[in-house]
């Protein structure tokens, strides 16, 4: 039996570690049990859009009366400034998961008073990324909130 060098043994390590760590990178590519979701689909389409996005941001922080968000014991409560007519406030609210892109949802505002409901029944437990992106009387608002359900 031949004795191996120090030199081949290190070649051989390398060879055996890279392959190793390859594997697991095509395990991970290749098994749809990993899901290498976006957080956005269309990014790049997202990204044009911004500056418009940055001035409703503005335009909610000046506010006097800003929108609150509560977690209820019924769901998520979106209270809308009381000095607004309700009924021509539209718009719609995203609910972002960020554990899980299956459970994002977006909801149309339709309001019948100042305050919008979203039922604990449509929401699974955890962290979610709320964007209400509303319109009254021509001019846009953003208003972001982050909430934790039990």
């Amino acid at each position: 039996m031949k004795k191996i060098n120090w030199g081949t043994g290190i070649f051989i390590a390398f060879a055996l570690f890279m392959s190793f760590i390859l594997f697991f990178v095509f395990l991970v590519q290749s098994d749809h049990k990993y899901d290498n979701e976006l957080v956005i689909e269309d990014y790049y389409k997202y990204e044009t859009g911004l500056q418009a996005q940055l001035d409703k941001e503005d335009n909610a922080s000046k506010l006097e009366q800003k929108v609150s968000f509560e977690a209820g014991e019924n769901g998520i409560i979106i209270t809308f400034p009381k000095g607004f007519d309700y009924k021509n406030i539209t718009g719609k609210v995203s609910l972002y998961r960020p554990s899980s892109q299956k459970l994002d949802f977006e909801i149309p505002i339709a309001l019948s008073s100042s305050n919008l409901l979203i039922p604990k029944s449509d929401l699974a437990g955890g962290r979610w990324d709320i964007v209400t992106d509303w319109n009254y009387n021509g001019t846009g608002y953003i208003n972001k909130k982050q909430l934790t359900l039990d």
